[in-house]
């Protein structure tokens, strides 16, 4: 069964017995994070994700993939992870379409820039995951708790009084089912950066989460730090010649 079919069968107050039963089992702490997460999936059942569960699991184990996911999402954030190169390889005729617009550029030149644009490819796929970090590090202590591993449908962070936050970095990211209400809850919305200019929305973050520490030169030095403390977070691919 589907974990939505889990939890609305069971009740809150059963489901949340079972998980504690099960994150025990697994030993891995309930109290905090984790159960605040999950309250809010039992609280209101249409926030459960729906890629959680199939038709050979019960009750148990549907609950059981989601602690679990929740944990391979802390586990892989940018401090601990170790990135990918890219599985496919450049298109040469890349480098001729750029050549023959820019004739002064030489092969070596021409080489430079494919590589740099893979590598900020490269940077552009862990930024959430940046930023997702710096917020759950930042916010945590007025208690906003990171849903990892994309645990509670359209919703990013869960305060500890029920209030539901997405994030998103550009202003023109997708967002569309985030906008959904139930039970009176609404889930607030925020984005880093406007996408037609370079204008910072972390005031109206700091104002929806009651703190003035964030901001985009604290967030550019965690990114150095975190890049400092754990190189293996960008994948640089053996061959780039910006080595």
């Amino acid at each position: 069964m589907k974990l939505k079919e889990a939890l609305e069968e069971l009740g809150r107050e059963k489901a949340i017995a079972l998980g504690v039963q099960i994150a025990s089992d697994l030993n891995i702490q309930w109290e905090g994070s984790l159960a605040i997460v999950f309250n809010a999936i039992v609280n209101d059942f249409e926030r459960a994700p729906g890629n959680i569960g199939g038709k050979n699991d019960d009750h148990s184990s549907a609950i059981r993939k989601w602690i679990l996911k929740y944990r391979s999402g802390k586990d892989g954030r940018a401090s601990q992870r170790v990135s990918n190169p890219p599985g496919t390889v450049s298109d040469p005729i890349i480098e001729k379409i750029i050549g023959a617009r820019i004739t002064a550029l030489t092969p070596n030149d021409l080489i430079k820039i494919n590589y740099a644009h893979r590598l900020g490819m490269s940077a552009e796929n862990i930024l959430g995951l940046i930023l997702e970090e710096y917020l759950a590090v930042n916010l945590e202590p007025n208690g906003w708790h990171c849903a990892w591993g994309e645990t509670v449908k359209s919703v990013d962070f869960v305060h500890e009084d029920g209030r539901l936050l997405q994030i998103k970095n550009r202003s023109n990211s997708e967002n569309s089912s985030s906008s959904a209400i139930r039970h009176g809850t609404q889930i607030e919305k925020w984005f880093r950066i406007k996408a037609d200019r370079i204008e910072y929305m972390w005031e109206s973050l700091n104002g929806i989460c009651g703190t003035t520490t964030l901001s985009e030169d604290s967030f550019v030095s965690f990114v150095q730090s975190t890049l400092a403390s754990n190189p293996s977070c960008l994948a640089v691919e053996k061959e780039n010649p910006w080595l």
